[in-house]
């Protein structure tokens, strides 16, 4: 079991031991041979190869000759027992890193800190912050980013959106929400949309959604900043932050004081849009910011009448302008006329957008080993 511990789930990042998916050894009596039973999340695991190899890799190193792994799913409640675990060991490592902060932080003197820099905001209690980016605005970014945020919602984690466009802030609208942010007397409260989402945005704040927000850059990133730092998020698996366009002074702030874990990049397919968004992709790489990959928006109609697809702008390979970039492909959303109703109606909740299904899934298999994100999601 110890040996077993080197082993780690492929997609959610923890070994298999501390994840309860070892369900049973069978040891030879003079210990040369062992049969493992492993329990998977979900049955027929395109991974599970990469287990069996790792397993059979780490006995034989142990000086077993034979090694045998059985898979086995696991049950919902054995899934939902899996989350919780999940959950807690990160909360644990959480802990250590805050903690690690404070002493790192406290060891530094005001000599050492560049005048220069933006100070980097302390994560709190949020596990992942992903940033949702496009190097230009109209690609549908906002509406990516709150359709990511559903959808990992609806797998069951916690998840807050920041609507980080100070000066176009729409994400209040795609959700329907109107009501103004309270606070508790320290810090603001996020709003709640009906099936859970802690949202914080500007158009929450003003008095009306459509006062304009004339400030120049210097208090625009104040506020961005304030935003984040001055809300009391909670603990969350997911924090979607809706950046705003272009490569200026507001999105440079988040990247510079809102510790990130990755962006994502939206782009729609014309060629002028993807050499923008290009911009938006080389400023991640400068600043070490992970570029999770791209999603390609308003790619296509489909006919109500035949499914056929028609590409509006042209048929452009968003896979091959993704290899240009350097960053995985993550698919591509259509153009849809519902997605655009239910978005005018505030009830983007309600619609349901297997294309981002697909995203999430594209986004755990490509690169959760290399970040550490638990996406669990992505296996189901």
């Amino acid at each position: 079991m110890q040996a077993l511990r080197s082993v780690r789930d492929p997609e959610i990042g923890e070994n298999i031991v501390d994840l309860n998916m070892v369900k049973g050894i069978e040891l030879s009596a003079d210990g040369s041979s062992v049969k493992i039973r492993v329990a998977l999340t979900v049955p027929e695991c395109p991974l599970t190869s990469k287990i069996r190899s790792e397993v059979s890799e780490i006995l034989s190193s142990q000086g077993v000759k034979s090694v045998v792994v059985d898979f086995t799913s696991m049950d919902d409640s054995e899934r939902g027992a899996l989350v919780e675990r999940v959950r807690s060991l990160r909360s644990e490592r959480l802990g250590r890193r805050v903690a690690a902060d404070k002493s790192e932080a406290a060891s530094k003197t005001q000599a050492n800190v560049s005048t220069s820099q933006i100070s980097r905001l302390d994560k709190g209690r949020i596990h992942n912050i992903l940033a949702v980016a496009s190097g230009k605005g109209g690609v549908g970014k906002s509406t990516v980013a709150a359709l990511l945020a559903i959808e990992l919602r609806k797998h069951g984690f916690r998840v807050g959106i920041l609507d980080a466009d100070i000066t176009g802030p729409s994400i209040p609208r795609l959700l329907g929400l109107r009501e103004r942010l309270t606070n508790d007397g320290k810090k603001l409260l996020p709003a709640s949309t009906k099936k859970g989402l802690n949202v914080v945005s500007m158009n929450l704040i003003v008095e009306n959604e459509t006062d304009a927000t004339i400030w120049r850059g210097p208090i625009v990133n104040g506020v961005i900043r304030q935003l984040f730092s001055e809300v009391e998020w909670g603990e969350l698996d997911y924090l979607i932050v809706d950046l705003p366009p272009g490569t200026s002074d507001a999105p440079l702030t988040v990247f510079q004081s809102i510790p990130l874990d990755g962006i994502i990049v939206v782009s729609s397919p014309q060629e002028l849009a993807r050499v923008i968004v290009a911009k938006a992709v080389n400023m991640a790489k400068k600043l070490k910011v992970p570029v999770l990959g791209l999603v390609e928006n308003m790619t296509y109609i489909t006919c109500s009448h035949c499914g056929s697809k028609t590409y509006v702008f042209g048929k452009v390979d968003g896979d091959q302008a993704a290899k240009d970039f350097g960053v995985p492909y993550l698919g591509e959303m259509p153009l849809d006329p519902s997605l655009a109703g239910a978005a005018d109606a505030g009830k983007l909740e309600d619609y349901d957008s297997k294309e981002m299904g697909v995203v999430l899934k594209k986004l755990g298999r490509a690169r959760v080993s290399e970040l550490g994100l638990n996406i669990i999601a992505a296996s189901q």
